[in-house]
């Protein structure tokens, strides 16, 4: 799809391969996210979502492919670090032998841009707890997080990954295990961060009849790019149409009803 020139390029994917041993689990993926996107990525279970997310973060080794970052490629050197938040899949449970406060948890957030020895001042204090409050959950800070609910969990560990006013947020799957009431609040609250501070947003998701009340572009991935683009070309693509059948994308497009 056309870029529009004028926008900074957060993310900037050429070629992009991944492989486990002989298996291909990403193949030939070339997007770019712009500045202000909120890019939901879906696709079916194995598709290459999480590594594709993991590739981004120089979390998994890539066969083939660049990728760019505020205009700068990973690896030593590597600038913007600080400039990246990541709420990974929470489907581990907490280790109650490694007991953490919310407030201790938010602030481990603020340790990966220090240098040894890594200290904690009393302004990552306040830091901590302007985004506990900004996020509505400062009563929390002294509780222990394995003792939260899913809800309120889900809300320290966004928090934590907020708490350097990161320009991009990557979430992996970040509904799961929350009711629909929860689900949807915590959507609302990402679609706020994005239309007020204008972060940039990728989220995984297995809701693809919720994401697009809150997302403005699609990335459907099957071990390659199926589709990029906004919801409305997502619901007129004819290769979207042929994978799901007729009319079953405008479920997921939300822009208008299927039969209009």
């Amino acid at each position: 799809m056309p870029w529009d020139i004028g926008k900074e390029k957060i993310i900037e994917v050429n070629n992009l391969s991944v492989k486990y041993g002989p298996a291909m689990v990403l193949s030939d993926a070339s997007f770019a996210v712009e500045k202000g996107d909120y890019v939901g990525l879906a696709g079916p279970n194995g598709a290459g979502k999480t590594t594709l997310i993991k590739a981004l973060l120089g979390l998994v080794p890539t066969s083939g492919g660049t990728v760019k970052l505020f205009g700068q490629a990973l690896g030593n050197g590597f600038e913007h670090w600080k400039d990246i938040g990541y709420l990974p899949q929470t489907g581990a449970t907490v280790n109650p032998l490694l007991p953490a406060t919310a407030r201790e948890a938010v602030l481990t957030g603020l340790l990966a841009d220090k240098r040894f020895p890594r200290r904690l001042s009393r302004a990552d204090g306040a830091k901590a707890d302007a985004t506990l409050r900004s996020l509505d959950i400062f009563e929390l800070r002294g509780k222990l997080v394995s003792e939260l609910s899913g809800g309120q969990r889900q809300r320290v560990f966004l928090a934590r990954a907020l708490v350097t006013d990161p320009r991009l947020l990557i979430m992996d799957e970040p509904s799961t295990g929350l009711d629909p009431a929860i689900r949807d609040e915590f959507y609302a609250l990402i679609g706020k961060l994005n239309k007020e501070k204008n972060t940039t947003i990728i989220m995984i998701t297995h809701d693809t009849g919720q994401i697009g009340h809150y997302a403005k572009k699609l990335m459907y991935l099957d071990k390659k790019i199926v589709f990029y683009g906004s919801f409305d070309d997502f619901c007129t693509s004819p290769d979207v149409a042929v994978r799901f059948g007729d009319f079953a994308q405008h479920i997921i497009c939300h822009r208008h009803h299927p039969h209009n």
